[in-house]
Parts: C-alpha cells; sequence; structure tokens
C-alpha cells in the first residue's frame, strides 16, 4: 500500500485524502469533535433501550413465574423464572463472539444496529406470548428461547458501542466520555421500575397479574423505531476507519484474540482481574437486593421498586463522577476500591437492611431462633431446586420445604436419625413423612403435613415472624440510604471499566476481545448470582447465605486484579497493532 501523505487524512468512506481534501475533511479524521455529544447521546440512548428490554424480565420475575411456570411447586418455579432470566446472561458470551468478530471485520456502527433491531423484537414477541395456561409447557420454552436471542443480541450490543464511543473520545476524557455508556444498564433498570410502577398505578393488581404485565414489553416497540432512527444517523468510528484505509481490519479477529498467547492473556486478565467481580457487585447492588427485600424481607413490589427507584436516581449521577476520575486518578485504584468495599460490607449492610425493612422480622429472629433438627441423609431439599410437591417425602424436606416458602431464616442442626423437628423458640415440632400413591400423596399424609404447616405457622406468629413487612415500622430513609451505599460500590466498579476493557486491546480486535470477557463475566458470574444465590439460601437456610457467593468472586478478583492488572489511562486506543 503506498505511504500516506504526511498532510492526508482519512475520509468517511476510508478513503487517503491527499491536502486539498485534508480541509473538507478533518473532521471525521479526528476523535473529539463536536459532533461527539451526538455519538455519546445516540449510543448510551440506543444502549439504554436496550438494557431497558432486557431488564423487564427480571423487574416481573416473580409475575413471569406464575403465569410461565404454574407446572412447578411455587419455590421451584421461582428458581426456574430465575433460571430462564439467567439464560440470557448464559448466551452473551456467544453474542460477544458473533457480534464481536463482525464489528471488528465490517465496523461498529452497523454491527451494533442489528443487536437492538433484534432486541426490540425479541422483547415485543415476550409481550404477545401466551401463558402455560394456553400453550402449556410449550410456553417457558418459547420464552427461554426469546430469553436466549436477547442474550445474544446483548453480547453484541455493549461492546459495540463502548468501542465507539471511546474510539470518539478525546485523549485523557475516555473514563469520562464511555461512563455515559456505563450510565445505561442502570437507567434501563430504573426506566423498567418507572414503566412497570406506571402501570400498575392504572390498574388492579389482579389485572396487572392477568395481562397487565405485558405492556412494558409491548412498548419496547416504540423504542425500539426511535433507537434504529437515531443509529442510522452516526458514521463510523475514527479509529475503524482508520485501520481499514490502511489495510489493516482483521481478516480472523477470533483467531487473534483466542489463539495468541499475547492477546488471551489480556482476555482472561480482563475477565478474572476486572471484570468478574464487577459483574457481582452490579448484580448485587441493583437486582439482589430487589429480591431480597421482596421475596425475603417481605416487602411489597411496589414499596421495594420505589425505594429502589430513588437509589437509583440518587446514584446513577457517581457513574459519570468515577468515570471523569479516573480519567486522572486511574481505572484500578477505583476499581479494587470498590471491590473492596463490598467485600468487607455486604454482610453489615444486608443486617441493617433487615432491620431497616422489616423490623419485626429482625426481632423474631433475635428473641426467637428457628433450628431444623435432622439426619442429613433425610435432607435432599437443596438438591431439588425444581420439583414437585410430592418430590418431597422426607419429614426434613417438608420442613425446610414449608419454611422456605414463608422466608423464614433458620439453621440446621444434627441429629443421628428420626423425625426432623423444627424448634422455633422454645417451641418444638416434630414434622412428618409423606407417603405417595399414584401422583399425590396419600390423604393420612396430605392430613399430617396440612397440621405439621397449620401447626408451625401458629407457633411462627406467637413468636412474631411477620407474613408481611410492616410498611409504617420501615424506616425508609435508611433503606434508601443503604441501597445508595451499594450503588456507591456499583459505579465504581462499573463507571470506569469500559475505559479499562477499551485500553486493554489493539483497534484490529477490539470489538471481540472486550465483549467476550465483558459478557463471561457478567453473563456469568453477574447474570447467574439471583438464582445461585437464591438456591444458596433454599439449600443452607440461612437468609444471609447468598451473599457469600458475591463476596468470594470479588475477593477472587480483587487479589487477581491487584498483582496483575496494569493501569491503562495513558495508553494509546489508536494504535492498530
Amino acid at each position: 500500500m503506498a505511504a500516506q501523505a504526511p498532510d492526508s487524512v482519512l475520509t468517511a468512506d476510508g478513503r487517503i485524502a491527499g491536502p486539498a481534501a485534508a480541509r473538507r475533511s478533518a473532521q471525521v479524521a479526528q476523535p473529539g469533535h463536536h459532533t461527539d455529544r451526538k455519538v455519546i447521546f445516540a449510543s448510551s440512548l440506543g444502549t439504554m433501550f436496550e438494557w431497558y428490554d432486557f431488564y423487564l424480565y427480571g423487574s416481573l420475575a416473580g409475575i413471569i413465574a406464575k403465569q410461565f411456570f404454574t407446572g412447578l411447586d411455587p419455590t421451584s418455579a421461582f428458581i426456574f423464572a430465575l433460571l430462564s432470566f439467567a439464560a440470557g446472561f448464559i448466551v452473551r458470551p456467544f453474542g460477544a463472539l458473533v457480534f464481536g468478530r463482525l464489528g471488528d471485520m465490517i465496523g461498529r456502527k452497523y454491527t451494533f444496529l442489528v443487536t437492538i433491531v433484534i432486541m426490540g423484537l425479541t422483547t415485543f414477541l415476550v409481550g404477545i406470548l401466551p401463558t402455560y395456561a394456553t400453550l402449556g409447557v410449550f410456553a417457558p420454552i418459547v420464552l427461554i428461547a426469546l430469553r436466549m436471542l436477547q442474550g445474544l443480541a446483548l453480547g453484541g450490543e455493549y461492546g459495540g458501542a463502548a468501542t465507539y464511543v471511546a474510539e470518539h473520545a478525546p485523549p485523557g476524557k475516555r473514563g469520562f466520555y464511555t461512563s455515559w455508556i456505563q450510565t445505561t444498564a442502570t437507567v434501563g433498570l430504573l426506566l423498567s421500575l418507572l414503566v412497570i410502577l406506571g402501570v400498575r398505578n392504572l390498574m388492579s393488581d389482579e389485572a396487572f397479574v392477568e395481562w397487565g404485565w405485558r405492556i412494558p414489553f409491548l412498548v419496547s416497540i416504540g423504542l425500539l423505531a426511535v433507537s434504529v432512527w437515531i443509529r442510522l444517523s452516526l458514521s463510523e468510528s475514527p479509529a475503524f476507519q482508520r485501520i481499514k484505509a490502511q489495510g489493516k481490519v482483521s481478516r480472523a479477529p477470533l483467531t487473534e484474540s483466542f489463539t495468541h498467547w499475547k492477546n488471551l492473556r489480556l482476555v482472561l486478565l480482563a475477565l478474572f482481574g476486572l471484570v468478574a467481580g464487577q459483574a457481582v457487585v452490579w448484580y448485587t447492588g441493583q437486582f439482589y437486593t430487589l429480591f431480597f427485600l421482596t421475596n425475603v424481607l417481605r416487602v411489597d413490589l411496589t414499596t421495594a421498586n420505589i425505594l429502589l427507584a430513588i437509589a437509583l436516581l440518587i446514584g446513577t449521577p457517581f457513574f459519570i463522577v468515577f468515570g471523569a476520575l479516573s480519567d486522572r486518578v486511574g481505572r484500578k485504584p477505583i476499581i479494587m476500591a470498590g471491590l473492596l468495599l463490598a467485600v468487607l460490607t455486604y454482610f453489615p449492610l444486608f443486617h441493617a437492611l433487615t432491620q431497616a425493612a422489616n423490623p419485626d422480622l429482625a426481632q423474631a429472629q433475635s428473641q426467637a431462633e428457628v433450628v431444623v433438627t435432622a439426619a442429613r441423609r433425610d435432607c435432599s431439599f437443596g438438591g431439588k431446586p425444581v420439583a414437585r410437591e410430592i418430590d418431597f417425602r422426607t419429614s426434613c424436606d417438608i420442613a425446610k420445604r414449608y419454611l422456605a416458602e414463608k422466608s423464614v431464616s433458620y439453621t440446621n442442626a444434627s441429629a443421628l436419625g428420626g423425625r426432623a423437628t423444627v424448634r422455633i423458640g422454645d417451641t418444638v415440632i416434630a414434622a412428618p413423612s409423606g407417603r405417595v400413591v399414584g401422583h399425590s400423596f396419600d390423604d393420612e399424609s396430605k392430613a399430617a403435613i396440612a397440621a405439621f404447616k397449620k401447626e408451625v405457622g401458629a407457633a411462627l406468629k406467637a413468636a412474631g415472624y411477620p407474613d408481611q413487612a410492616d410498611p409504617d415500622k420501615m424506616n425508609k430513609p435508611l433503606i434508601v440510604g443503604i441501597l445508595v451505599v451499594l450503588m456507591i460500590y456499583v459505579t465504581m466498579v462499573y463507571g470506569p471499566i469500559a475505559a479499562a476493557l477499551v485500553e486493554l486491546f489493539p483497534t484490529r480486535i477490539r470489538y471481540t476481545s472486550m465483549s467476550l470477557p465483558y459478557h463471561a463475566g457478567n453473563g456469568w458470574f453477574g447474570g447467574m448470582l439471583p438464582t445461585i444465590s437464591f438456591a444458596m439460601v433454599a439449600a443452607n437456610g440461612n437468609m444471609y447465605h447468598g451473599l457469600w457467593y458475591p463476596i468470594v468472586i470479588a475477593a477472587v478478583t480483587l487479589v487477581i486484579g491487584l498483582l496483575f492488572f496494569r493501569e491503562t489511562k495513558d495508553v494509546n486506543i489508536y494504535a492498530t497493532d
């Protein structure tokens, strides 16, 4: 290829222009032009709409469990609903591979235009999908398939948007520019909560559960139209134009990214030294808190959504704060500090959340501890996250299943044999076993189980265990304060990470290389967090036991990041090698 003249530039279509054309096209070749604000706005708005589509499902998981998994018992249905929520996360790395490859070969703009179309259409289809009552087992199968398509689309979206914005940013402002992309996941979640709250307030609870939940999914078709119109007006990024004009576009980005040790090492470092910990902190602060409030502390869904929405509004600007700060002090110190704070404070913060949201529950737990005593060989409840009622036949499983349905936290004690017992304060109740005839318990077992549940329920009530959190006793300012603290941790680990990932990899394979660790970390480590943590609580009994999952992952990432991740804020991201 002929050498480029010293004063030549690249035009929008990738050609090399001489001095006469330089004056006309210089603005296309140079990042930092006044059109950057349009780039940030257009990229962020489209990505926000895509996150809105994706997180509607998580915000409505409880209702979706009732609509699509009615063939299972309530605990299993909720876990299965969370698993279908997680299905979208599981396939995100595969979307990163497919669309990342396209983004490095044909360009950033058109690739993430395709991803948003896929996301918008699949979200709309969820809104019109018949439920289990109409389609039977095919309803959850189709639902999971649509969730997987959403995950594939999201796998290609984020890497494209972050790369596109970073490649337009002037030196010294990449953290600030890309931090706007980082707000989109939270703003998309907030938008989903606000739309859900708005729809709920327009109808009765019964109508919302029956059909109103579909409306937030259906309005996504309008958001899709807006997003496509905006993105069609964008031009390709300057960095990609350069390598295209120089003939340095990668012909095999997957091979270069994952078979060359120099690049593969960076991919692994990005995954285990940055993204895995960031992911669990993000999903703990913005998703697990909602599950904890509603399913463990028994706060009604509307109140929990309002409190979380307030915290999101307060905390969201800190994405920009920490993104801009990372341009000055570096990405690493801020991300590592956020991980450390999460590891050290999650347990006390969630204990304080219990005291603030459901003080009656906190008092009952301190005064009348619940203990299940049973022979270990009789306890399989934790090993059957998806099961029917008759699958729990031993006295231990029947006792634990009922306590899990009531969201009662308990501790375990071992016995050599005999029937399992439930101790509530000073009251000890023996649990029955169940005998199955055909496809149900026999009459004697049904009567014994019903009597056991009635007796345990009465003992829990006498000990002060509430069925629901009392709104009049909630310390709502303290709840919001705790949620804001958790949100600050999210902004610390997430605000600077897009810039850090972009800066790790060369232009020719950047889209592919950064997308895979980001979506593997957030899709697998983060996206599975609600399901794994909820199952850990169901298996162990202690309501705080699920926190060990994000704490351990964050701690491992902290150690790896401190030892091996080198600061990236001053690297030249326009280098082609």
